[in-house]
């Protein structure tokens, strides 16, 4: 359960937020999807594939808005009501206030700042680069562009939501560790991302730890969304 102390969001006594069957069929899903993934990443990286040209990608832009938001319905409608968990509990309450308005969106800045010098030494070191499975799905064009940017914002609130909200709050309740919750649902993160190949998973693992943390201190997940947002903007048009 939670408690208000002051302007942020204490955990005293984790209870579960959703039943123990709702949990498992996510995290069977996710791993379906990290496996489904890795062949894709495979089939898109063999010798013998041709350079893919660049598809109309405006279809599967709404598909996977659409996907965002189905997830986010799922935990929210089939999980948390069954607890009686609200949505906004996850989230860390409404904004009070300008300052703390623009306190979330400097440490959103911080957050991505900082997140974007550890993948610059990440790249540095490891000369991890887009896979040819992910630079075909990077926008090209007005449309497309648009679409990502709101594909991006989708991701940014609905996977914060997921994972650094209702799986961090999950994994902790059945473990009894905020630590082990922490690292579980950034592992989780991380093989979701099965089709940008096994050094991505890791650099995206490592991005769900930081997060995870950042969302236990500040006590919300509006940091966290903002700077996931804003990430997967700056790299689709950006190339950041």
């Amino acid at each position: 359960m939670t408690t208000a102390v002051g302007d942020e969001i204490a955990v005293s006594s984790p209870r579960r937020v959703a039943p123990f069957w709702h949990t498992a069929v996510l995290v069977a899903f996710f791993v379906a999807l990290a496996v489904a993934g890795a062949f894709y990443q495979r089939a898109a990286t063999a010798p013998s594939a041709r350079p893919p040209s660049h598809p109309p990608l405006a279809p599967l832009y709404l598909s996977l808005i659409a996907a965002e938001w189905g997830l986010f319905l799922y935990v929210a409608r089939a999980g948390l009501s069954r607890t009686g968990t609200r949505s906004r509990d996850l989230i860390g309450g409404r904004w009070s206030g300008r300052s703390e308005i623009l306190r979330d969106l400097g440490l959103a800045l911080a957050l991505w700042g900082v997140w974007t010098i550890a993948g610059m030494a990440w790249s540095r070191w490891l000369s991890h680069d887009h896979p040819a499975s992910i630079r075909q799905l990077l926008p090209r064009g007005g449309l497309e562009a648009l679409l990502w940017v709101t594909l991006s914002v989708s991701a940014g609130i609905c996977e914060e939501f997921v994972f650094r909200g209702y799986f961090l709050r999950q994994f902790e309740a059945l473990s009894g560790s905020r630590p082990i919750a922490v690292v579980a649902q950034a592992v989780l993160f991380g093989i979701s991302h099965g089709y940008q190949g096994v050094a991505a998973c890791a650099h995206i693992a490592a991005y769900g730890i930081l997060f995870g943390w950042v969302a236990v201190w500040r006590g919300s997940l509006r940091p966290g969304m903002i700077a996931h947002a804003w990430t997967d903007i700056a790299a689709g048009l950006l190339g950041i």
